[in-house]
């Protein structure tokens, strides 16, 4: 992948990872644990994140509501590659978003929702600093009828649009996610950062082929000099494709597994302006992730 390719390929992870964030957190999702892991391939570097998220919805009148949430994201990165740099300071990362969203009926099927999201995306290896802290946000418009019984293919579509400060892109950039119930036994959703064709055994047990984006941006507190170069941020960007299965212990709690591997990796250490500083292993990799959710 060239230099060009690799930044905007990075820049479009980074965005629509907060994208899919912010919207389901907005739709569905009250409480999350989840667990990722990425051994790289032909090397002992491995990537770890620990995840834990709720949503509180306020109810302020009739199908309004205040939606309060946090979600903590743990990185584990265990360098044993032998680099250039102390990377002690980088064995673990932390992003944290604090948010807060009002969502209202518009019309019988249409919804709009607002958030603002604070982060602190950092090492944390010393006291807090402005350049751990970014904003992110969007406005979406939601027409949700999956619970329409007189569809006899209920959908969603979801056009937003979202601000993300770790892009580095001083404007908002548009959001379109689409789900659609196809039959019985089949649905797909289109869009970035993920899609998917699910086949539902029954209404408890689905398999699901997908495609999609992962990733992260953080801030060194501590900036690492390399290559006669100054290392200010660190960032990972993977796409990914493979198989995912989800058992519905109810209606609303939900275990999740997904297998697959990295068709793309991109993980490196950036300048201040985003620049990239040094290559740290990208070689794809296996990709697994799993948790448990409790949704509306």
């Amino acid at each position: 992948m060239n230099l060009r390719l690799s930044k905007c390929y990075t820049l479009l992870v980074i965005l629509c990872f907060g994208c899919l964030q912010l919207a389901q957190a907005q739709l569905t999702d009250l409480a999350r644990l989840e667990y990722s892991f990425i051994p790289s391939s032909k090397s002992e570097d491995q990537y770890t994140r620990l995840k834990a998220s709720f949503n509180y919805p306020i109810k302020i009148k009739e199908k309004n509501y205040l939606i309060v949430g946090a979600e903590y994201n743990r990185m584990i990165l265990n360098l044993e590659e032998d680099y250039p740099f102390n990377i002690k300071q980088l064995e673990k990362l932390h992003v944290i978003d604090f948010s807060l969203g009002y969502t209202f009926k518009t019309s019988e099927h249409w919804r709009l929702g607002l958030k603002v999201t604070p982060r602190i995306a950092s090492t944390l290896t010393t006291d807090l600093t402005s350049n751990d802290l970014f904003l992110n946000g969007g406005v979406f418009a939601i027409k949700d009828r999956t619970d329409s019984e007189d569809l006899k293919r209920p959908y969603r579509l979801i056009l937003g649009l979202t601000y993300n400060s770790t892009a580095g892109i001083p404007f908002p950039l548009p959001f379109v996610s689409y789900y659609r119930r196809v039959n019985e036994k089949w649905s797909f959703s289109l869009g970035v950062p993920k899609s998917n064709v699910k086949y539902f055994f029954n209404e408890k047990s689905h398999l699901q082929t997908f495609a999609g984006l992962d990733g992260y941006f953080a801030n060194i507190q501590n900036p690492i000099a390399v290559n006669q170069k100054v290392a200010d941020n660190i960032s990972l960007s993977v796409a990914i494709g493979g198989l995912g299965y989800e058992y519905c212990f109810t209606k609303h709690l939900i275990a999740y597994s997904y297998v697959g591997y990295t068709f793309l990796l991109s993980n490196h250490l950036r300048d201040d302006d985003r620049k990239d500083v040094y290559k740290l292993n990208d070689l794809n990799a296996f990709y697994f992730r799993s948790g448990l959710k409790f949704k509306l």
